[in-house]
């Protein structure tokens, strides 16, 4: 291996000296909205101020999410500028004025702290500010010497806007240029798995719920986070290995980690070919590629010279690096830039090799497998020469069968046989010559059929008795011995011709039935990945058009039952209305149509239902080349087995749709069954007591003593407030269920949230005995108090209900690494160890605790709601000897910063 060029080292050493000195930018880079990166920046500049560095805030865009904003708490937050927008339709009389905040530029180069957090790097700025995009302002920030953190999704990155477009179908406008991430020192991916993020995003952790709706059937595909992720991943490996090469270089060694792909291109016909397969062969082992041309200083003629170049521009413009290397030995100045460059493969196509260089060993190909064992060579066939070649070695195609080409193949191979029988009937005897034709009649039996064979058979041997047998040029036979050996060749050919057509018969059959069953093997698993009808329909489509070699779309009917294609190879692919017409003739009764049919023949598309007559489920529209006359059998078959598949699966995803409505509406009935009865027990009872005695006191108000009508009022209170509390509860559940409980953090003290929740149980059971045990320090919360204590008060009125009048309730209050646990136990009869998960349940009626006939069975299930939306969890546990305990726990945050 060569060792690197003095400029080279000098431009690294420059450049590495010039990072240091200007560039010192950290974006925090992620495959898409909500995986963390305004998190985890936070997280990193609040570690910096804890050592002491004057870190600065000057926009954040925490999009309602608590655990963000907390992060926000003690750090120095610049003001931003107001900004008034009239937004118009084309007259400013019309127009409409609107306030908006945006990022104090102005106040960041005034201010100048050491670090600056500057979120959203791709967001463009109002018109009127000094700059049209926020990078624009960073970069003036990074001029000024002031170090810089941000976040981007690898979506803004401007060279791969046509990629995202292709991935998830949308055209992202705010970019930032790839030259920019090259200002940054560091590049910190923060991932998260697609189903952890899809998970965040239901839980209305990165939209409002609306807003996610929409996003989960559009963006936020387990397909489309899968393939981001993956450019999120390229991004940061790319931007790694540059950074090695530089500091490798810059210490005298060309070593690298992702080692580059380069295609070696000559100027002729194969060039742009040769650039785009090293593209392919780049992005699928994701690494960098490059295209070079070896200038020898022979003059290149004018076309040669512009099929250099336009093979250059390509390279260009898919995003490779187009190099022009000189020197006397092309060899030489692949191996040496190789070297240099840290390349591991080299892809070359079929040179134009002269005979005698080939002799000596000194071709190009082979000097380059002899001196470069430490690099990958693969050498490229074009498609021309792939052809010719084809043409050489030319098969007799099944649809030629019965043609005259196979008997002129024939004839040639017998004349060719003759040829050489006459060469060697001067060294061999008469008997041997017969293996000569046995061969060619092998030959011709193996690549045709069975009557070809026989027709072969018979000009041979009729040729080998009328040349070569004595007497010679009559097809009389002096002897009984020619006699025998002639008839036996005869036989031994027809034999011969017959086995070796059976068994390329059988090869070819095996072939196509190893094809289709390894079509019909990957479409399973395909569809058995596939979770609904959408996805069954895209592998559907996909698998069709690669195993027949042809366009695919698959047609469903919509919400008014109208045929239209949901998927399709390739994408967005339009049908004629013949092929409309066909497709709706084929699912409404269930048989093929279109092309190579009865029906509807005019059509371009070959038509298939996916369905049958009475369970339409949609047709499959396949379009071959016009040239094709007709499918094989074989392309027949597989086109209805994978058909057949496709059907079944959509009726397997149809019927597990049905199963999962017939479970979501019984479970609803349940829940209104529930409903109605606790509405009509547990809401009726205090109505009746309330409506009793406010009725007695309007009929004997004079009559009754003072006690009596306090007995009467004290009630109608009791009851109302019993009614209430069954109210509210509805609501919190309803609250919960449409994800509209909105938590207001604060930091509270535990014992203040216990001694509340406390002295509410004591206002409803004067009687009863409550004992505390709380931790001797203090212990914060970063909660919302209000729900927390609500939470509690319904465990405490549970556990108060069933407890015996002279047992005690205990609430126990204690710590576990990071987590405070708050323990209820009551002296009650206790929960059956396999009732107690299902108590958290709505509605779950049993003879105890909350579910008693006094409840409505949503105390425990609110509980439930409330602490899980602060990231806790409840559970019942066995209590001691007797009785039952209801754990709390909670997250235990880091304290907040108190010092001035």
């Amino acid at each position: 291996m060569t060792e690197p060029s003095r400029e080279a080292r000098a431009d690294a050493l420059l450049s590495t000296e010039h990072d240091e000195r200007n560039h010192r930018l950290k974006i925090f880079l992620g495959a898409a909205p909500g995986v963390g990166k305004t998190y985890a920046m936070l997280s990193a500049a609040r570690e910096l101020k804890r050592q002491g560095v004057d870190v600065v805030v000057g926009v954040i865009e925490t999009h309602g999410r608590a655990e963000t904003a907390a992060l926000l708490e003690g750090m120095e937050v610049l003001p931003r500028r107001q900004v008034r927008y009239k937004s118009s339709d084309g007259s400013e009389r019309d127009g409409v004025t609107h306030n908006f905040s945006e990022f104090d530029l102005d106040a960041a180069l005034a201010r100048k702290p050491a670090v600056l957090l500057v979120d959203e790097l791709a967001h463009r700025n109002l018109p009127g500010g000094r700059h049209e995009r926020r990078w624009q302002d960073i970069a003036e920030l990074l001029d000024a010497g002031i170090e810089v953190y941000s976040a981007l999704n690898v979506q803004h990155l401007e060279s791969l806007n046509d990629q995202v477009r292709r991935i998830t179908g949308i055209t992202v406008r705010e970019t930032v240029p790839d030259a920019f991430l090259d200002h940054a020192r560091d590049i910190v991916l923060v991932d998260l798995p697609p189903r952890e993020l899809i998970g965040r995003l239901k839980q209305g952790k990165v939209y409002v719920p609306e807003t996610a709706a929409a996003a989960l059937d559009a963006f936020f595909s387990p397909t489309n986070l899968a393939a981001l992720r993956e450019l999120a991943l390229d991004t940061i490996a790319g931007h790694v290995d540059s950074d090695l090469r530089e500091h490798m270089l810059a210490r005298g060694s060309a070593m690298t980690v992702r080692r580059r792909v380069l295609a070696a291109i000559d100027g002729h016909g194969q060039s742009e070919y040769l650039v785009r397969v090293a593209r392919r062969i780049a992005e699928r082992r994701g690494a960098p590629w490059s295209v070079a041309f070896v200038d020898t200083g022979a003059r290149l003629d004018p076309a040669r010279r512009e099929r250099r170049d336009s093979a250059m521009r390509l390279a260009r413009r898919l995003g490779g690096e187009a190099i022009i290397l000189r020197g006397h030995a092309i060899a030489d100045e692949l191996l040496a830039h190789a070297d240099r460059e840290g390349v591991g493969q080299i892809i070359l196509g079929r040179t134009r090799e002269r005979v005698v260089a080939r002799m000596l060993g000194r071709s190009l190909t082979q000097l380059l497998l002899r001196r470069g064992a430490h690099l990958e060579l693969t050498i490229i066939a074009t498609p021309s020469e792939r052809a010719k070649a084809r043409r050489r070695m030319r098969l007799p195609q099944p649809s030629a069968r019965g043609s005259r080409g196979e008997y002129i193949y024939a004839t040639l191979t017998t004349l060719v046989a003759f040829g050489l029988a006459f060469v060697a009937d001067r060294y061999l005897s008469v008997a041997n010559l017969s293996l000569i034709f046995l061969t060619a009649v092998l030959v011709v039996a193996v690549r045709t059929r069975m009557s070809v064979a026989v027709y072969t058979a018979i000009l041979c041997f009729l040729g080998y008795n009328f040349f070569f047998a004595p007497p010679r040029y009559t097809l009389a036979i002096s002897s009984f011995d020619d006699v025998l050996a002639v008839t036996l060749f005869l036989v031994a050919a027809l034999v011969c011709s017959r086995l070796a057509t059976r068994l390329a018969s059988q090869v070819e059959s095996l072939r196509g039935a190893h094809v289709q069953a390894r079509a019909l093997l990957t479409l399973g698993q395909q569809l058995t990945a596939s979770t609904d009808a959408s996805g069954i329909r895209d592998v559907g489509s996909k698998a069709l058009a690669h195993a027949l070699r042809c366009d695919a779309a698959i047609l469903a009917r919509d919400a008014e039952q109208v045929l239209r294609v949901v998927a399709s190879v390739p994408v967005e692919r339009t049908l004629l209305a013949q092929d409309l017409a066909a497709a709706d003739w084929s699912d409404r009764h269930g048989e093929q149509a279109g092309r190579y049919t009865d029906t509807l023949n005019g059509a371009p598309c070959w038509v298939l239902p996916l369905g049958s007559e009475t369970r339409p489920l949609g047709a499959v529209a396949l379009r071959f080349d016009p040239a094709l006359r007709e499918p094989d059998p074989d392309q027949r078959s597989l086109a209805l087995a994978m058909t057949q598949d496709i059907g079944q699966a959509l009726e397997r995803a149809r019927l597990s749709d049905e199963l999962e409505g017939a479970r979501v509406q019984g479970e609803t009935e349940r829940l209104r069954n529930a409903l109605l009865s606790s509405v009509s027990h547990d809401l009726r009872s205090p109505l009746a007591s309330m409506i009793g005695a406010a009725g007695t006191l309007i009929s004997y108000e004079e009559k009754l003593p003072p006690e009596e009508r306090r007995d009467l009022l004290q009630a109608i209170l009791g009851e109302g407030q019993r009614l209430d509390r069954y109210i509210q509860n509805l609501l919190d559940m309803t609250r919960l269920g449409h994800g509209t409980l909105k938590l207001n953090r604060d930091w509270t003290d535990s014992a203040e949230i216990v001694a509340a929740a406390v002295t509410r149980l004591r206002k409803l059971f004067p009687e009863l005995r409550v004992e505390t045990i709380a931790p001797p320090e203090t212990v914060l919360l970063y909660v919302h108090p209000a729900l927390i204590e609500q939470a509690l008060f319904n465990i405490l009125e549970n556990a108060a209900r069933f407890s015996p009048a002279d047992e005690a309730v205990r609430v126990s209050v204690h710590t576990s690494g990071e987590r405070l646990l708050i323990d209820v136990r009551d002296r009650g009869p206790g929960i059956p160890e396999d009732e107690r998960a299902r108590i958290f349940d709505m509605f779950y009626s049993v003879s105890r605790g909350d579910r008693a006939p006094q409840g409505t069975g949503l105390g425990l299930a609110i509980c439930r709601g409330m602490i899980g939306a602060h990231g806790g969890s409840v559970e019942a546990l066995p209590g001691d000897g007797i009785g039952t305990t209801i754990r709390i726990s909670l997250p235990l945050p880091a304290p907040p910063d108190t010092s001035p």
